[in-house]
């Protein structure tokens, strides 16, 4: 068997293979399926400072290879994390990681410093695609200027592993990583959703209440592979490769491409046991191609 950790950060996964943060719920949802200990990682839905409602329905559309989603975050806020929802999931063992989100700077640094105190919590997910309320809704993610603001002043309040999401709604994503590295990620995960719309033609409406939601699935899958490749040739951290992987085949590309590591998004809805079937197709595949260690399907590239 080949030498499947990784290490991104300070945090080593006995594989690269993580769940995407609000596919996955808070892990134990999928836990009668498999023995979701043997992930490399699962990162959680997405926590803010106080509890969010989300979008009016309907918030999600199936669409040709892919849905869309209007979902808006809908959480109870990380003091009911801390309370509710840490004690369920502290003692599995593997890295349990938090997507964190805000409207404002300060909202990501108070999260984010709450988070940062628990023990069993090794690293966050910063969500920049969040809209900026001081700059008229406009994803904190699409501007170098304000992506690297929410890094700099969450990397003040907070110690361990942070992984940047990043939106791949933006003329160069490489500009943004690079950012974004400046001021302290350890990491950097992309793509999350694109932006898309859907029409009923019957009511000449759009379906989603939000009009335009986030695009996912197997169809954004060669615009994230592009992006993962662009951005692994501009920074020096790690670049966690995700978007519309749906097989082994597809997480060796993202590999390939210069990923260290991936994330099960869209296709745990199809398939709950996907992620493990992709573990094993890496294990093959580094076996059949003479890797002793993953890393080095990355290194190669």
């Amino acid at each position: 068997m080949a030498d499947l950790t990784v290490k991104i950060g300070g945090m080593t996964m006995k594989n690269p293979v993580m769940t995407a943060s609000g596919t996955f719920g808070y892990g134990v949802e999928y836990a009668d399926f498999f023995d979701i200990s043997q992930l490399g990682g699962i990162i959680v839905k997405g926590t803010t400072a106080e509890p969010r409602e989300g979008n009016p329905y309907p918030r999600m559309a199936e669409t040709p290879s892919g849905m869309l989603n209007a979902v808006g975050l809908q959480n109870k806020g990380v003091d009911y994390f801390i309370r509710e929802i840490y004690p369920a999931i502290r003692d599995i063992d593997t890295n349990m990681i938090v997507n964190v989100s805000g409207s404002t700077v300060s909202n990501y640094a108070e999260c984010a410093e709450r988070i940062g105190a628990l023990e069993h919590i090794p690293a966050i997910e910063l969500n920049i695609s969040c809209p900026n309320v001081k700059q008229g809704g406009m994803s904190f993610g699409v501007n170098p200027k304000s992506a690297a603001e929410v890094v700099r002043t969450v990397r003040k309040v907070y110690p361990k592993t942070m992984i940047v999401k990043l939106s791949p709604n933006v003329t160069d994503i490489t500009e943004i990583a690079r950012a974004v590295e400046a001021e302290g990620a350890d990491a950097v995960s992309l793509i999350n959703t694109l932006l898309g719309m859907a029409i009923d033609v019957e009511r000449r409406q759009p379906i989603l209440s939000t009009i335009t939601g986030g695009l996912s699935g197997a169809c954004i899958k060669p615009v994230a592979v592009r992006m993962v490749w662009q951005t692994a040739r501009a920074v020096k951290i790690p670049v966690i490769g995700l978007g519309g992987i749906s097989s082994w085949q597809d997480a060796a590309e993202f590999l390939l491409a210069g990923a260290v590591a991936v994330q099960i998004g869209t296709y745990n809805f199809i398939d709950p046991t996907i992620s493990l079937k992709i573990i094993n197709g890496i294990n093959d595949y580094c076996n059949r191609h003479g890797f002793d260690k993953v890393e080095k399907i990355t290194i190669g590239s």
